[in-house]
């Protein structure tokens, strides 16, 4: 096996643990269940999952594909594996705070998101995740601010 490839999927795995980091830094300021290194870790696995998951399809495609049979996977069940993981750990964060109310919701969205961007960046669609990061981050910070006014006015209006 070349050993290129694995030094690609870690960096692929880097990137993706830069971009989630990002995002993770937001929700720690914020004092969120899951914070900077949650976010990192989860973005992370998830491109080094996928990256995985590449490196392995190509060896065994390389060990079927001299008797013309080719090995028949689908990538997206490594999508699957990587949704399913983060669906744990985002329940977890949803309950962390249960008794005042529901809380984590957002949260556990944006572990959603950081894995998406770690699967992308797995992939190497680098300039997709950064985008991604970027639309995440207007989506915490500026519309959160936007949020708090509103509710400001609510409460202004409703005293």
């Amino acid at each position: 096996m070349d050993w290129t490839h694995q030094l690609d999927t870690i960096v692929a795995t880097g990137i993706a643990m830069l971009l989630s980091g990002v995002i993770g830094f937001e929700r720690e300021l914020r004092d969120r269940p899951a914070g900077f290194r949650t976010h990192m870790l989860v973005g992370g696995a998830a491109a080094l999952l996928v990256g995985v998951g590449v490196l392995a399809l190509g060896e065994h495609q390389a060990l079927v594909a001299g008797d013309g049979d080719r090995l028949r996977t689908d990538p997206l069940r490594l999508v699957e594996a990587v949704i399913a993981g983060v669906a744990f750990i985002g329940a977890g964060s949803i309950f962390a705070r249960r008794g005042s109310g529901v809380a984590g919701i957002t949260t556990a969205a944006s572990l959603l998101m950081v894995a998406v961007i770690g699967i992308a960046c797995g992939l190497g669609y680098y300039l997709l995740a950064s985008l991604a990061t970027i639309l995440t981050l207007v989506v915490l910070v500026l519309l959160g601010f936007v949020e708090r006014i509103l509710a400001r006015r609510r409460k202004k209006d409703g005293a």
